[in-house]
């Protein structure tokens, strides 16, 4: 109409009654073909992340792109993990199998033991196991321990012999909490979160706490009665963590 007829732009959205903030509006979506790019190259290397972690880092990158966004992309191009096996037995299909460690200090599987002290008062210990040598390098016992707890813990065992390439866990909240995730998105580690109800994919560390509780913490106790040995009572989580340790080196 404006160059048929040789009006503004004003005049030409008045005599069609149409708001001239909207012709003049530009488009801020962003290219959807970039976007299902990325979130595909995403979960194939971050192989069991959900839809809500895959929407974090694009948004980290400076990406605009919100949560049901990210959600339906996720759905069309068929991520989804599947949590159950089908009856007949079929492998359900993932997107990638879980890797073995070739090497020492290539993955690290982390967990949580649970006990108490002579008091009565409940411990978490946090416990870390190198996958390829079942090296243990820290035992930590916390009266409470919350994400920003397992970071400092990593940090501790870090500081020492290096960051992992891969860190597998299960679905505790502590372990898919925001401070881990930055902490290694930071760090360039990769979180490898198993499945919920598959505790045999993350074995090493099952094995590992097995072992803690059998040869240490029940050890602890005498075998027909829930009374402490004389010689063992343990008081707060500072003796705790030093016992832990002289068992760890043993």
């Amino acid at each position: 109409m404006c160059i048929d007829w040789g009006v503004s732009i004003r005049g030409a959205c008045g005599a069609l009654r149409f708001d001239t903030s909207s012709f003049h509006a530009k488009s801020r979506r962003t290219d959807r073909a970039a976007v299902e790019r990325r979130i595909k190259e995403i979960a194939e290397t971050r192989v069991r992340y959900g839809y809500r972690r895959v929407h974090a880092l694009p948004r980290r990158e400076g990406w605009v792109i919100n949560k049901m966004k990210a959600y339906r992309i996720y759905g069309e191009l068929g991520l989804q993990l599947r949590n159950r096996y089908p009856k007949c037995r079929v492998k359900a299909p993932l997107r990638e199998d879980r890797q073995e460690a070739h090497g020492p200090n290539e993955v690290r599987a982390m967990d949580f033991v649970h006990d108490q002290l002579a008091p009565g008062k409940k411990l978490r210990v946090p416990t870390i196991v190198d996958t390829h040598s079942r090296h243990c390098p820290v035992a930590d016992p916390r009266f409470a321990c919350r994400g920003e707890g397992v970071v400092q813990t990593l940090e501790r065992v870090c500081r020492q012999i290096g960051y992992p390439q891969t860190i597998q866990v299960d679905n505790g909240a502590e372990f898919v909490s925001w401070d881990l995730d930055l902490r290694a998105y930071g760090e360039d580690v990769l979180l490898d979160v198993s499945r919920p109800g598959t505790p045999t994919f993350n074995g090493y560390i099952e094995a590992f706490n097995s072992k803690l509780r059998s040869e240490y913490l029940n050890a602890r106790r005498h075998r027909r009665s829930d009374q402490w040995r004389s010689d063992d009572v343990v008081m707060d989580p500072a003796d705790a963590r030093e016992r832990l340790d002289a068992w760890r080196r043993n």
